[in-house]
């Protein structure tokens, strides 16, 4: 990815004539100028330079890999993301001792993630935020009717999804975003805005596992009409298996290894077909 780490290894391959891949997880120029008067058209021509140096760019959604090839990346390869359903799961002995219904947020407690725009909602029973950020003692201040549990993990996090009634999402600037599979997992719908991220999670099944909606208050209360089992019976589409066996093809493609590439891929296959 495009941080520190990534520009000097992306500096030490490109001196030694070495391939390399790389990454597109966050829209970093809509992040930057919500916090500082940097146009986007500035910050997107620099992550082009630095993504197009490599040999292919992975992308989790097909709206992010449409949006960026607009923008003039090159050889944008997909790479969707999985969940741990075992950790995520139903669980009808979690309880929060609060109001029901009950709305969650599970995120990084900053400005690009938009949560006011949850936190502002005329809604019933409890909102709670998981998470810390650098928002979180402002938006303590502001809503003092929210519950703020701050950083979560583990079975603590997955036991707060599971007491929970919808999982709202407000941010309008995610690429993919795995708490959504995460809360659908754990059977929990999902109310957000249609933009990048929930679009491509939940397509089709708008209506089914999650409303998307302009009106956030409106797809909120629709959630909580939505079936649980049909959330978790969607979530476990989602492997940690395949996310992996895209990202070996990904990188097989980008280093060109043609008739050996194509070999190593289909006995791979043939062996976690077996181990299915």
């Amino acid at each position: 990815t495009e941080g520190p780490i990534g520009m000097l290894v992306r500096h030490a391959c490109i001196g030694s004539k070495r391939t390399f891949t790389t990454s597109y997880h966050t829209k970093f120029p809509e992040y930057l100028s919500a916090r500082v008067p940097v146009p986007e058209r500035v910050t997107y021509a620099w992550l082009r330079s630095f993504h197009n140096a490599g040999g292919g760019v992975m992308v989790s959604t097909q709206t992010l890999e449409r949006d960026l090839d607009k923008r003039g990346f090159k050889r944008l390869m997909r790479w969707t993301r999985g969940v741990d359903a075992d950790l995520f799961r139903p669980r009808p002995e979690a309880k929060l001792d609060m109001p029901g219904p009950i709305f969650l947020f599970v995120g990084r407690v900053a400005v690009e993630k938009n949560i006011e725009a949850f936190l502002a909602l005329d809604l019933p029973g409890s909102k709670v935020v998981v998470g810390g950020g650098p928002a979180l003692a402002s938006l303590k201040a502001r809503y003092p009717d929210a519950h703020f549990l701050g950083p979560l993990e583990g079975e603590a996090l997955a036991e707060v999804y599971a007491a929970s009634n919808v999982f709202v999402f407000p941010s309008r600037t995610d690429t993919y975003g795995i708490v959504l599979l995460e809360a659908l997992a754990s059977g929990v719908p999902v109310a957000a805005y249609p933009v990048t991220g929930p679009l491509d999670v939940i397509g089709e099944d708008n209506g089914v596992v999650g409303v998307l909606d302009e009106d956030l208050r409106n797809a909120c209360l629709k959630a909580l009409e939505l079936s649980p089992r049909a959330a978790r019976d969607f979530a476990l589409r989602f492997s940690w298996r395949e996310c992996a066996r895209q990202f070996l093809d990904n990188v097989l493609v980008a280093h060109d290894f043609g008739p050996v590439a194509r070999r190593f891929r289909l006995l791979r296959r043939r062996r976690l077909a077996s181990l299915v």
